[in-house]
């Protein structure tokens, strides 16, 4: 048995694993994927302050509380962010990283300088894409039932840590047990970026041939990717 945690993008919580969470539960692992501060849920806790290193270090106290090792941690979207800085913190309590189509930033880099959001519409508190943006664009790939079930549950994100460089002191300068997974069919974030990753943490590429939520239009691959690095 080992023991996943999964962390969740921008406009997400942790609803957007549900379909992988019961393809690792079902092979009889241990997961976790808690929805991050001012997200989904959480969404009426929003304010400012909230950055990626507010909800790293949810994430790496949430791994001290619950007494977890050797835990694997995977990140998507904006949550490869949160992920690196969690495991910076929690060294000790982390076997493996997996960048499921994921911002792999390097110390000082912001969002912007890797992604642009043309659509993006933005308050003094939150960011996100327009209704017609989820689903004429991030959401197009998938099954039509589907899509709109994503959509009722997807919120603004806190705006720091869409626009506010990330802190990584130590991240890469430390060895990991890596692996990067590239969705073919992703715009964002780009390919170059996400081999970068792969490239200096020495880690594994795998590909799978599908959208940027790869957790929901293909649950089952995503699931054995991640189990198996």
């Amino acid at each position: 048995m080992t023991t996943f945690v999964l962390i969740h993008g921008a406009y997400q919580g942790g609803w957007i694993w549900k379909p992988t969470v019961e393809q690792l539960l079902a092979k009889g692992h241990r997961v976790f994927a808690p929805t991050l501060d001012g997200c989904a849920e959480r969404k009426g806790q929003v304010r400012a302050g909230i950055t990626t290193e507010s909800h790293a270090e949810e994430v790496a106290n949430f791994l001290f509380y619950e007494d977890l090792k050797d835990v694997v941690l995977a990140g998507t979207s904006t949550g490869g962010m949160v992920m690196a800085r969690a495991a910076e913190l929690a060294r000790e309590r982390v076997a493996r990283v997996v960048f499921a189509d994921a911002l792999a930033l390097m110390n000082g880099e912001a969002l912007p300088d890797i992604v642009k959001r043309p659509t993006a519409v933005n308050t003094e508190l939150t960011s996100g894409p327009s209704r017609q943006d989820f689903e004429n664009r991030l959401f197009k790939d998938l099954d039509p039932a589907l899509r709109a079930w994503a959509i009722e549950r997807c919120t603004m994100h806190p705006i720091a840590a869409m626009t506010q460089p990330v802190k990584l002191e130590r991240f890469w300068g430390q060895t990991w047990n890596a692996s990067v997974i590239w969705c073919k069919q992703s715009t964002n974030p780009p390919v170059a970026h996400q081999r970068r990753c792969c490239e200096t943490l020495k880690g594994r590429w795998h590909e799978l041939d599908t959208g940027h939520y790869p957790m929901l239009s293909e649950p089952v691959a995503l699931a054995r990717l991640i189990a198996e690095g």
